[in-house]
């Protein structure tokens, strides 16, 4: 998949999980999706091309109901322009800059020279060394200012069309987050060509400003230094230029010679012809700076050219595999494990409702007994190989505590087979009833089972399974869904 079909996939994805509901994007939308979508797959095709076929149909519905989100996409024309005016400006800004030396003097000691020289080799030590210390730590490494600042001008960029999307802000937002996350290598890969780009620019226009210079004024090469003596200067610039001179064959001067092109105070000294040194400096700037740097941004721009055009999507999570599963045929094979509570025959029903609308209409569902207060430890036995959705399901009237419901959840975390996934479903409709018109209760038991909830790595769905709108709720499974249960211990 590619990465225009990837943010179209990403989109589609927010608009159908995000919380509240967009009015941009219904139920019957969807159904329309999935229809024209399983219309148009291709038998035997790859699983990700029914979902970005999916996505590319629903774009014509929703970009006509967003037309800011149309808009928004960074095309390849438009990154390329980009590219050009970074490399534009960094090269008019090595022109005029008055980099070596004032008048018609140029300093063989002057700090934007050396500073850029400097600079560029501080950086490639930084790509050598940064790998190194991600392999010596086996970890993640946090990112540094320029990275950070990257991410911060892309998640500035991702909120652009919220303002003039109406009823759909919400689902922008997710999608921005979601695409953030997604695109972050790629956004930086193209981020360190762009810098890449600007580096080796700015150089060269500091070497086509020399040149350009030279052809209409006398230059005169010289030196000058409050703390360097002629011995020390000598060495640091035949260091630098040396490399250069042996490659172009122009000599460099001895100690004695180049002590005779120091610059006085009073700005004495007549200095050398500045040609040969131009070369040099113009032949070292190439070397170290516009030739590694080119390179660099080529790579760069290679590997996230590759990377777009095979661009990565979780397809393992529960709202993509609903998506796989209907197109390709398959049916997901969901066990319910009641803890403590029957449900009722109206809760069962709302149960399927809400996981049909959730998990797609080939479905499986199967209901285990009820597994009493106690017997948390004891390995459920209707979960098998085929499993690919457990759901714990509690009941809101319970007090929800660590030694018993989250005991219970790690066990069955425990038995599901690789890959499957694990929800929690608190039913509020008994519950709700005993206490009608008692908010406030309801509301504080619904924050303990919150509460609870994150302290044992899940997020638990509280839901009114006997109301008729309980598949309603499907939006807040899938969220629920996307952040995997971890019990934790």
């Amino acid at each position: 998949m590619d990465e225009r079909s990837a943010r179209e996939v990403t989109l589609l994805e927010a608009f159908e999980t995000a919380q509240p509901t967009s009015p941009s994007w219904s139920d019957d939308d969807r159904r329309w999706a999935d229809r024209v979508a399983l219309e148009a797959a291709t038998p035997g095709g790859a699983p990700a091309a029914f979902v970005a076929t999916r996505a590319g149909h629903a774009m014509q519905r929703l970009a006509a109901r967003e037309p800011a989100l149309a808009r928004s996409g960074a095309r390849p024309a438009t990154r390329a322009v980009g590219f050009v005016a970074i490399a534009l400006i960094a090269f008019v800004l090595g022109i005029v800059a008055d980099a070596i030396g004032s008048g018609r003097r140029i300093n063989l000691l002057a700090p934007p020279l050396w500073g850029i020289l400097v600079w560029n080799l501080v950086v490639y030590a930084l790509l050598i060394v940064l790998p190194l210390v991600r392999l010596a730590r086996r970890g993640p490494v946090l990112p540094g200012p320029i990275v950070r600042a990257a991410e911060a001008l892309l998640r500035v960029r991702q909120r652009l069309p919220r303002a003039s999307s109406g009823g759909g802000a919400g689902a922008v937002r997710r999608f921005a987050a979601l695409w953030l996350a997604r695109s972050r290598g790629l956004a930086l890969l193209r981020a360190e060509a762009a810098l890449h780009t600007g580096a080796a620019a700015l150089a060269l226009g500091l070497v086509a400003g020399l040149y350009a210079r030279g052809l209409v004024l006398d230059y005169r090469a010289g030196w000058e230094s409050t703390f360097l003596d002629a011995a020390t200067a000598h060495a640091l610039v035949a260091a630098v230029l040396g490399p250069a001179s042996a490659l172009a064959g122009i000599p460099l001067p001895d100690a004695a010679s180049f002590a005779a092109l120091r610059i006085g105070p009073d700005a004495s000294g007549t200095g050398a012809r500045a040609a040969p040194w131009i070369h040099l400096i113009a032949l070292t700037l190439g070397l170290v700076v516009i030739v590694p740097r080119v390179v660099l941004a080529l790579a760069c721009g290679l590997a996230a050219a590759w990377r777009s055009r095979r661009f990565a999507l979780p397809l393992d999570e529960p709202y993509f595999q609903r998506l796989l599963r209907l197109g390709g045929g398959g049916a997901a094979r969901v066990v319910v494990l009641p803890y403590a509570a029957t449900p009722s025959p109206q809760a069962t029903l709302g149960l399927r409702s809400l996981l049909a609308a959730t998990l797609g209409a080939r479905l499986d569902v199967r209901i285990a007994p009820v597994v009493p207060f106690g017997a948390e430890d004891a390995a459920p036995s209707d979960i098998g190989v085929d499993t690919t959705h457990a759901f714990a399901l509690f009941n809101l009237g319970a007090t929800p505590e660590a030694e018993h419901q989250t005991r219970f959840l790690r066990t069955v975390a425990a038995a599901l087979p690789k890959g499957a996934v694990l929800g929690a479903i608190v039913d509020s409709s008994a519950f709700a009833r005993r206490f009608a018109g008692l908010d406030n209760r309801i509301a504080e038991r619904r924050e303990a089972w919150r509460v609870w909830g994150e302290g044992a790595g899940t997020m638990a769905l509280t839901v009114d399974l006997e109301s008729a709108d309980a598949a309603g709720a499907e939006p807040y499974l899938q969220a629920a869904l996307a952040r995997p249960a971890e019990p934790r211990q």
